[in-house]
C-alpha cells in the first residue's frame, strides 16, 4: 500500500481543471479534499442560489471521497469560504443536510472574496482508516 495516493478521475470537476492541484490526496489514513467549487461536469459554473451552489459543492466533495475510498461519514474537518457573510444561514441548512446530527466534522467558515464569480467553496479532511 502506498503512504500518499493521488486520485482525480472523470467526476471530480477540478481534475479537468487547469489549476496545478490534485482533487483528493490519500496520506496514510487521513483523506484531504481540495476545496470544491460549484463547477458542473463540463466545466461550467452552476450561477444560482447559493443552496443550489452548496449541493453542487458537497455532491461533488462526496465523489472525490467515493474515488479515494472514503465517504462524507468520515469527515472530520472542514473549511468553508463565504462570499457572502449574508448567506449563512441558507449555507447551513443545505450544509446540515449531509452529516448526521450530532455528527457533524468540526468546521472554520470564513467570508471570503472569491477568485471566480461563485458564493462558496469547501475543502474537506476525513479520517478513513483502510
Amino acid at each position: 500500500m502506498k503512504l500518499i495516493e493521488y486520485f482525480g478521475g472523470e467526476g471530480v470537476g477540478a481534475a479537468r481543471s487547469a489549476m496545478p492541484l490534485t482533487p483528493a490526496v490519500r496520506a496514510g489514513d487521513f483523506v484531504f479534499i481540495s476545496g470544491q467549487v460549484p463547477m458542473d461536469p463540463n466545466g461550467e459554473i452552476l450561477v444560482g442560489s447559493v443552496e443550489a451552489q452548496t449541493r453542487l459543492v458537497m455532491d461533488r466533495i462526496a465523489v472525490a471521497l467515493e474515488q479515494a475510498g472514503s465517504s462524507m461519514k468520515e469527515i472530520v474537518k472542514s473549511t468553508v469560504f463565504l462570499k457572502d457573510a449574508r448567506d449563512f444561514t441558507a449555507f447551513n441548512k443545505i450544509y446540515s443536510s449531509y452529516f448526521e446530527p450530532g455528527k457533524r466534522p468540526a468546521r472554520t467558515c470564513v467570508q471570503n472574496d472569491m477568485i471566480v464569480d461563485i458564493k462558496v467553496e469547501i475543502e474537506v479532511i476525513a479520517y478513513s482508516p483502510r
